[in-house]
């Protein structure tokens, strides 16, 4: 049976059951199986609330959400002359490529020239914008030293430094990296995993929305500073969403209610949740974190509100578009 001449209620019950990976690879057969994967799969790619790249040493692997895991939908990686006759050839919007396909995978492997790598991931980037539309937000993942971060439409970046010691060379690198690299000054939220205490180093610099952070120490005095920054308004200004665990020792609320840095609601009185869209979404996971505390800070430049939670090993801070007054009447 043909798939191009069967009735469309028949395709379309077909292309419903492929995996997302194989309903892309199909699209390069041909314009109008394209299009009728589009116009058939509509509320399909309406959910797909993000695609990824994970960058590796050879070339990103893409992954988009499943409903029970991640289903990759492509890799890159460098060409091989010795595997040249496993490859073959598609045109994608005007730029031949080679891809290859493995046994134990359902999903094609595309091939670059190292020297022509920016531009075979750009022409499949800009494949997937007319594919899966223009509205799903595509992340690159990569580690903070790595060479290559490409400029690609709708692309947000995922910054990881994981390691498990620095040495004080490697910190000055990550302190020169956050206070000049160009990419850093465009960055809206990253996750780090930090094991020495470089918190201080990435408060100094961050000027995006969104941080998760992870960390074997992090100084009380640090957070202190950190939210007096913020209140004078004279920093953090497009922060929205800030939270660093602690993998050792729990932090001491007492001494940043002590440090007389925060505000406090009636304590038999509920206040409002601060939760937002993650920027930088993971597979299963589209919100932050909710933050519910009776603890919270005032901007002097324009009376916004942020609310602060210290509790155990986590220190949260959420902030919000009311001013204090508007803030308090949400409180019950």
């Amino acid at each position: 049976m043909k798939l191009s001449t069967s009735p469309y209620l028949v395709q379309k019950e077909i292309l419903d059951n492929m995996k997302t990976s194989n309903l892309l690879l199909l699209s390069f057969v041909s314009r109008n199986m394209k299009k009728l994967i589009k116009s058939s799969q509509i509320e399909r790619f309406k959910n797909i609330s993000h695609i990824m790249y994970k960058n590796r040493r050879f070339g990103p692997k893409v992954t988009v959400p499943g409903k029970y895991s991640l289903d990759t939908i492509m890799e890159f990686t460098e060409s091989r002359k010795k595997t040249k006759n496993n490859y073959f050839q598609l045109n994608v919007s005007g730029k031949v490529i080679d891809f290859r396909l493995f046994k134990n995978c359902n999903y094609p492997e595309a091939s670059f020239h190292p020297s022509d790598k920016e531009s075979v991931i750009e022409t499949i980037h800009n494949y997937f914008l007319d594919f899966f539309g223009d509205t799903v937000e595509y992340q690159w993942e990569t580690y903070y030293d790595e060479k290559f971060i490409p400029n690609l439409p709708n692309l947000t970046l995922s910054i990881s430094v994981g390691r498990v010691y620095f040495e004080i060379t490697e910190l000055e690198d990550l302190e020169s990296f956050f206070a000049s690299s160009p990419i850093f000054n465009h960055v809206e939220s990253v996750r780090l995993m930090l094991y020495s205490n470089t918190v201080p180093i990435f408060l100094r610099h961050f000027q995006g929305r969104q941080a998760f952070l992870r960390c074997n120490e992090c100084a009380i005095l640090d957070l202190i500073e950190f939210i007096n920054r913020w209140k004078s308004g004279e920093e953090y200004q497009m922060l929205e969403h800030l939270i660093i665990i602690l993998l050792s020792n729990g932090i001491p609320q007492n001494q940043i209610l002590n440090a007389n840095v925060v505000k406090l609601i009636d304590a038999t009185k509920t206040p409002p949740t601060h939760t937002l869209p993650k920027v930088l979404k993971s597979a299963y996971s589209l919100s932050t974190d909710p933050i519910t505390s009776h603890s919270y800070v005032v901007r002097e430049t324009d009376n916004r509100v942020a609310s602060v939670s210290v509790q155990g090993k986590s220190f949260c801070f959420g902030v919000w578009k009311e001013t204090e007054e508007e803030f308090l009447r949400m409180v019950t």
